[in-house]
Parts: structure tokens; sequence; C-alpha cells
């Protein structure tokens, strides 16, 4: 198996099935691949949708979280769970474009490099103006800081070396920060653009407010690992 689609999701019962049967139609006969859907406490029908895919898609692999726990966590889990060496992450509202993982995957595929991430850079993004001017600044605030070299961490979308990222700082909101926890490891990261659809059904998990505060601690905090960081030229003799 060369891939696995790691997807975490919480009360997508509307968007969870379409967004299944998009990246059957984009990869299958294309790549050897699985889908792991890690559903963090959700209180609305999500599971069972997924449990009716299962039927009739083997290559679709469920994982529950009890409570929920996040989308960092959830995508941990995903990640510990996938049997393939890399890995595709993206959110389950349906914004991201399943039609986009080939080009990645063809972008990463005959690179030896072990330690490359590559990052979608959505386009023409289809939220709302508070979300999009929510997500400029902290863009720009971050890039600022942290010299990542990424126009748009908060896309969903991206595809890296499962080994990279289980060799990553792991805390909660770390997916908001993997290329620069990236960088940090002595790894590359590529912006790749691509598309970025509106949300299909059900309400966002998105809260600006909410996520102000939090957003400034983990800040401050990948600044101290990158303080922190030490890479050492390695030679086998």
């Amino acid at each position: 198996m060369d891939l696995s689609i790691v997807i975490p999701v919480r009360n997508e019962a509307a968007n969870i099935g379409p967004l299944v049967r998009e990246i059957r139609a984009a990869l299958d006969g294309r790549v050897d691949y699985e889908v792991v859907v890690v559903d963090d406490g959700s209180s609305d029908g999500t599971a069972d949708v997924l449990r009716r895919l299962k039927t009739e898609f083997p290559r679709l692999r469920l994982l529950r979280h009890v409570r929920r726990a996040g989308q960092s966590a959830a995508i941990r889990t995903g990640v510990k769970a996938a049997r393939s060496p890399w890995i595709a992450t993206l959110d389950g509202d349906g914004q991201n474009d399943p039609a986009d993982i080939p080009r990645l995957w063809e972008l990463a595929r005959p690179t030896p490099h072990a330690r490359l991430m590559i990052a979608g850079m959505r386009q023409k993004r289809r939220d709302s103006a508070v979300k999009r001017l929510a997500s400029r600044i902290a863009n720009g605030v971050r890039a600022r800081l942290l010299d990542d070299g990424t126009p748009d961490t908060g896309c969903g979308l991206k595809l890296f070396p499962r080994a990279l990222y289980l060799d990553l700082p792991f805390f909660d909101h770390n997916h908001r920060f993997l290329p620069a926890l990236t960088l940090r490891q002595g790894g590359e990261v590529r912006s790749i653009a691509v598309n970025h659809r509106p949300r299909g059904g059900g309400v966002s998990n998105y809260r600006v407010l909410d996520r102000l505060w939090v957003g400034i601690v983990d800040l401050a905090g990948v600044l101290w690992l990158q303080r922190r960081a030490a890479n050492p030229e390695i030679h086998e003799e």
C-alpha cells in the first residue's frame, strides 16, 4: 500500500459520504490506498454513515474517539493507525477537493526525500468574510514570527511521510503548525495551489474568538521549540 488518506471528522454526517465517494473517483486505479476516518466524538449520525460505507468500500477504516479530543489528536490517531508510508490529510467538511490528491502524490512519489511535506494553498477561498480575514491575519503573524515560508498552513490538504509526522513534537492544535515543525526537524516544505469549495452541509466547527487565545499560546510554544531545535549532521562509520 502506498498512501493513507487520513480524515478527522466531527459531526459531518452530511458531508462524509460524498467526500469518500469523491476520493474513490480520484484515486481508484491510480494508487494503492486506504481511507482512515477518525470520528472525534461526533454526536450526529457520522459514524452510522461511515459504517454503511464500509460495507461497500473495503478500503475504508473507521476509528472513533469516545470523547472529543480535538482535530490534532484525531489526525495523530489516524496517522498512527495508517498502514502506508505516505499520508494525505484533508478536512471532513468537503471543502478540500480530493481531485487535488493525485497531483500532490505525483510530486512526492519520485523523491527520495524522507522529510518532504507538501502543503495545499487554497485558491479563491469559499469561506465567510470573517473567517477569511481571521485566516489572513493569523497566516501573516505566523509567517512573520516563525518564518516557515508557508502562505496557508490552515489548509487541511497536506501530504507527508508517516515517519516524518510521528517524529514531530505533538501538542493540542499542532496541526496548525506542521510546516514550521517540519522545518524545525530539518525537513522541506513545498506549497502547492489547490482548489477550495463551499461547505456542503452541516455547521462549521470554526470559532474565531475561541481560537484566538490558544493560537497566541501555541505560537509562543512553537517559537520556543524552534529556538531549541538541534539537527546534528550524522555520518555512519
